[in-house]
């Protein structure tokens, strides 16, 4: 029996600007029933007080932070490290918007939060990570804990990448040093930051500490949209070079780059210092921003990895593959709302980004290192849900629930290269279906 899960009208009418306003938390606050009933551990909101001096400040200059519940008995020393999801700002506009949310400062952050999913601390909603210290840390950069750079006209803080550095010496300074075993993970804008920062991660222990990452939803392609055009590409280009994010993308995917891109990154590092962080070299748009796109970083990636991903994402679905300026007469209006009014051509177009997904991921599945779980429903972030994580009703491949495959990848139970079969064969699905108008 399939399950609808319903995203109302608040969370379709804020999105703007690329910004993605019903991400997994805000789906969770609605649906989070699993396990006895009981409802979710709150946790509540620490700020990074070292921050400030390093520079490592939200977009509007506030202090950035995290939630952490600390582990026990055998997972005293095991560390699950969360990367908050949330979409990007792409230009001054966007940004500024954003900085006045608690995607982008700290003084609009929730004091508490809700641990489901992989967070949880119940062990019959999380039964491999239910006792480790469980920690996410807040989103508030608008460039997956990349960017660096600032915009004094607008008082803009482009410093993502001394968030991410900020945290990770905070968190260390509190424990993490110990750790005996750690993973890094994080959905949608979340899920691409684990990827780009996954080898920084297993760089912070030494190595005896068994470290690997877990990305949800965070392998944003770059394709064609219904219009013949590449929104994504030129959306992440704005992300990239407004937020300076391309001066810490993965050396193991930008050092692939010849002496003509080399001659491109220099000319758009000196035509910033004269005409200001807008500038943005056209070119340029296809050398660094590459590595922007995971489909282009996972192969390359040396730490253990596992993803997990929908082939029928519902955000890449609205925002990428069919967003208003592809689609201006809204011929992809229902499609978008409900899966059940897409058309034969809308399926098979979307079949088509399905296999390019797969393709994607050919390489990568190949290592034995790594690990996968693609299903074929239309939504968004399983790992952080509890009704797609870890439930009686939860989404299956091969009967095992994600929370089974990710466990049974971390501890080297078993390989895991879980692939789903193309829509409509999955009948444990969860899908997103919006109420309401865009």
């Amino acid at each position: 029996m399939r399950v609808f899960w319903f995203a109302g009208l608040l969370f379709l009418a804020r999105w703007v600007h690329g910004n993605e306003y019903w991400n997994a938390t805000e789906l969770e606050a609605a649906y989070y029933g699993a396990g006895d009933g009981s409802p979710p551990l709150l946790v509540g909101l620490t700020l990074i007080q070292s921050a400030a001096a390093k520079g490592a400040v939200c977009l509007d200059g506030s202090l950035p932070g995290y939630h952490l519940h600390r582990g026990y008995g055998s997972g005293a020393n095991s560390w699950v490290v969360n990367l908050e999801g949330g979409g990007w700002c792409n230009d001054i506009k966007s940004c500024v918007y954003r900085k006045r949310s608690h995607h982008g400062s700290s003084y609009f952050m929730e004091k508490q939060l809700q641990f489901t999913g992989i967070l949880s601390d119940k062990p019959d909603e999380n039964p491999d990570f239910y006792n480790w210290n469980r920690v996410k840390i807040r989103y508030c950069d608008g460039a997956s804990f990349l960017g660096e750079g600032y915009n004094k006209a607008a008082g803009l803080y482009f410093r993502g990448q001394r968030i991410w550095l900020a945290a990770m010496e905070e968190l260390m300074s509190n424990g993490m040093h110990y750790a005996n075993q750690a993973l890094l993970s994080g959905c949608s804008a979340g899920g691409l930051a684990t990827i780009q920062h996954c080898d920084e991660f297993r760089a912070l222990f030494p190595r005896n500490t068994k470290v690997k990452c877990l990305a949800d939803a965070g392998m944003f392609l770059d394709v064609v949209d219904v219009a013949g055009g590449h929104t994504m590409r030129s959306f992440f280009g704005g992300v990239v070079s407004l937020q300076g994010a391309w001066r810490n993308l993965p050396r193991t995917c930008t050092s692939r780059m010849d002496a003509t891109s080399v001659m491109f990154l220099v000319t758009q590092r000196y035509m910033t210092k004269i005409m200001g962080a807008n500038f943005l070299c056209s070119s340029f748009l296809d050398l660094p921003l590459q590595c922007f796109f995971p489909q282009n970083v996972i192969d390359n990636i040396r730490t253990p990895l596992f993803l997990v991903n929908t082939a029928y994402d519902v955000w890449q679905l609205q925002q990428s593959l069919a967003p208003k300026t592809a689609d201006p007469h809204d011929n992809w209006g229902g499609c978008k709302m409900n899966h059940a009014n897409c058309n034969g051509y809308q399926l098979q177009f979307l079949l088509g980004f399905r296999n390019q997904m797969l393709s994607a991921v050919r390489g990568f599945s190949m290592s034995r290192k790594n690990g996968l779980f693609i299903n074929s429903c239309f939504a968004h972030c399983q790992s952080e849900r509890q009704d797609t994580w870890y439930a009686n009703n939860s989404p299956q491949l091969g009967y095992k629930r994600i929370a089974t495959d990710v466990g049974d990848w971390f501890f080297d139970r078993s390989k895991v290269n879980a692939v789903d079969c193309a829509y409509p064969c999955d009948n444990t699905c969860h899908h997103i279906v919006f109420r309401g108008r865009q």
